[in-house]
């Protein structure tokens, strides 16, 4: 007679109540987002595993036959949504570097037609007037670019990115350098890492603009004259 073995457990992704199922999508959903889109497969794929295993497991205990109460059952729940929070918030925080680097390589301008500082701020107030806070970072950080280009501080360099321009303009104004710095990670976060931006962002940047502007620059070290 053949030996039926062990009950067989599905293996994580088939699912064995409705309840479990719709948990475990939401889950999937949420780790699909492109804001996990560059973490390494092979962990996300461990993560949703994991997720599926701990979910059976309290799911099994809290309403299997003969175990537990509704009560119990919800606690269950419970248990799960924190697991899927604190699996979230790990990814988040190992993965935000490599959404950084991502955006590092992308260009603060693009290919339509450049404007000029002046024209630059003209577009960010625009939008912010609007509530484009996005669109308005986005234009005030190219209008700072855009005005150090204009002094002769930087190069006119179309495909440079905004964390480039960021330390480029940083080591010439050495003061200005954080909230340079700071600047292009709040354009970064807002464009790459699906951040919201609001009008606290916009003002940000536009602090930055008017110091940048205000600034005295040494180009050439300190042979060179001032600006």
């Amino acid at each position: 007679m053949t030996d039926p073995g062990s009950p067989v457990t599905p293996p994580p992704g088939v699912p064995i109540t409705a309840g479990r199922d719709e948990a475990r999508r939401a889950a999937a959903d949420e780790l699909a987002k492109p804001v996990y889109a560059h973490a390494k497969p092979s962990l996300t794929r461990r993560a949703l595993d994991w997720i599926g295993h701990e979910l059976s497991t309290l799911w099994h205990k809290a309403f299997g036959t003969g175990a537990g109460n509704e009560r119990d059952g919800w606690t269950a729940v419970l248990i799960v949504l924190v697991l899927v929070g604190v699996t979230l918030v790990v990814i988040r925080k190992r993965y935000g570097p490599v959404r950084r680097q991502v955006a590092a390589d992308r260009a603060l301008f693009g290919a339509e037609s450049p404007l000029d500082a002046a024209g630059y701020r003209r577009a960010a107030e625009e939008h912010a007037a609007g509530g484009r806070w996005a669109e308005a970072v986005r234009a005030r950080l190219r209008a700072v670019i855009a005005a150090l280009e204009e002094r002769a501080v930087l190069d006119p360099r179309p495909g440079r990115t905004a964390d480039v321009a960021a330390r480029e303009a940083g080591a010439l104004l050495p003061d200005q350098a954080p909230a340079l710095l700071g600047a292009a990670r709040v354009f970064d976060d807002i464009w790459y890492g699906q951040a919201a931006a609001g009008p606290q962002d916009y003002r940000r940047l536009v602090a930055v603009d008017e110091a940048v502007a205000a600034a005295r620059v040494r180009v050439g070290g300190p042979a060179g004259g001032p600006r």
